[in-house]
């Protein structure tokens, strides 16, 4: 595959050779497009920079005079290539990661003590937020990478990690706890505490696709505040498997029928490519079996529900 030069690298390699036919060859180009690319050159700088005969180029001393600055421009852009690759293969500097609540409670210790063991001169900091300020850092570059569902990860390089069900969740010795598993439109019945919207667009995407509204009575960001208010017979919820194993107390969960669930992964911007990235994208790679239990996300499944609540069973 033929490498894209630049007009500085192209000048300087006519100037080299002194022939558009002897640069073109030793640069993959043909003659002619190294002859345009300069003519479009020197029209760009409004100065004729090589004088042309039958045996070839030689600079002219308009084109002498601006020979050490084209250099220059050519050297600043080895550097910035140098200072790019630096970044993207040292294994050391920060590591910053977008996060919400179950993830940073039940992943991220292991993590940070995987670093600290393995990769000292790393230090891993981590934004805690919801899907919607994840994804805006990731776009942003306010951080390198980020927890993400996979029905708000349009855009973004993600890495699918983990299936997490959805459940119902209902205070110890509620109606529904009778039951193994709760339909929607019965969870629905009861007053509902909801998440702040921008925290979990998996359940709110489920609720709008429900023709029976919730009664919505509370509506929190904070996992451990909805459960608590569950617990206190202030109403219902839907949450995650992952979340009631970080935070749940004193409260009964159920699956909902049919199932469903949200596949959660890292999620990148698409020029990200630093080494310390993947490294962490290695790690859960090879730890993901212990943290989901064994639900770890078909790829081709996960390509056909993007975009929304993924089925899980019925």
């Amino acid at each position: 595959m033929k490498e894209i030069r630049d007009r500085y690298e192209i000048f300087l390699k006519v100037c080299e050779t002194g022939n558009f036919s002897k640069a073109a060859q030793a640069l993959n180009y043909t003659q002619s497009g190294i002859s345009q690319m300069m003519a479009a050159f020197e029209e760009e700088l409004g100065v004729q920079l090589f004088a042309r005969a039958k045996k070839g180029v030689t600079l002219t001393d308009n084109g002498t005079r601006l020979l050490p600055y084209i250099q220059e421009m050519a050297n600043q852009k080895d550097k910035l290539r140098q200072a790019a690759f630096n970044i993207n293969h040292k294994i050391e500097g920060k590591l910053r990661i977008g996060s919400f609540s179950s993830i940073t409670a039940l992943w991220m210790p292991d993590v940070i003590h995987f670093f600290n063991e393995k990769y000292p001169q790393v230090e891993v900091q981590i934004f805690d937020g919801n899907y919607d300020e994840i994804r805006n850092w990731i776009i942003h570059g306010q951080v390198d990478c980020g927890f993400l569902s996979s029905i708000v990860a349009d855009d973004l390089k993600f890495y699918p990690l983990c299936e997490d069900p959805l459940c119902a969740v209902i205070k110890k010795g509620h109606p529904l706890a009778e039951k193994r598993s709760v339909r929607l439109e019965e969870l629905l019945e009861y007053p509902f505490i909801i998440e702040t919207p921008g925290c979990d667009n998996d359940i709110l995407h489920l609720l709008e696709s429900c023709k029976k509204k919730p009664k919505t009575s509370y509506s929190f960001r904070d996992d451990t505040l909805i459960m608590a208010f569950v617990k206190s017979g202030l109403g219902v919820t839907i949450s995650q498997e992952l979340v009631m194993k970080a935070f749940a107390n004193d409260v009964e969960s159920r699956p909902l029928e049919p199932g469903r669930s949200r596949i959660i992964g890292l999620a990148f911007a698409r020029t990200m490519n630093s080494v310390v990235t993947k490294i962490l994208v290695e790690y859960f790679q090879q730890n993901m079996e212990v943290a989901c239990g064994g639900r770890r996300p078909d790829a081709g499944r996960l390509e056909r529900t993007a975009g929304g609540a993924t089925g899980f069973g019925s």
